[in-house]
């Protein structure tokens, strides 16, 4: 593995354990040429994802872009990053057992607004009001209507 500091192609391994979720490895390195430490993560990967724009482009499956994605619907939610890191891995892993390589955009989309919901309905709003392009209060209000949310949980007891 290549130093991220110095570029020297020949880092150590100092640690190796599982990641919480157990979907990856993660490994402690040095650098014995500059002594820089970091860390990397080592997953199975089945398959090589492409994504299906809906402009009809076709990109790399990102699974930075995903935890990036989640990480801002779920900024300043009592969202604990080990959940976060679970809800990328299960995500992941149903875009995988698709046993498609080429995945419509509206399929991920649709797969992280089910992870959000089960996880929290404000990040889940969030996400939402992005993806299904809210341009007015109106379509927040519609969209809460359709999906059934309780007026009285408004969270003031």
């Amino acid at each position: 593995m290549k130093c991220p500091f110095c570029g020297n192609a020949d880092t150590q391994v100092k640690d190796s354990r599982p990641s919480d979720d157990g979907a990856a490895i993660r490994r402690r390195r040095s650098c014995p040429q500059c002594g820089g430490r970091f860390t990397t993560f080592e997953r199975v990967q089945l398959r090589e994802l492409m994504i299906l724009k809906r402009n009809g482009r076709r990109t790399p499956f990102d699974r930075d872009k995903l935890e990036r994605s989640l990480g801002i619907a779920l900024r300043k939610r009592p969202v604990q990053p080990e959940q976060v890191e679970q809800l990328v891995s299960r995500i992941v892993r149903q875009l995988e057992s698709l046993g498609e390589t080429e995945i419509p955009s509206s399929i991920v989309g649709d797969f992280i607004m089910k992870a959000l919901k089960s996880v929290d309905e404000v990040a889940y709003v969030r996400y939402a009001s992005v993806y299904k392009d809210f341009r007015h209060t109106d379509d927040f209000a519609k969209f809460l209507g359709d999906e059934g949310f309780d007026e009285t949980k408004s969270g003031q007891d």
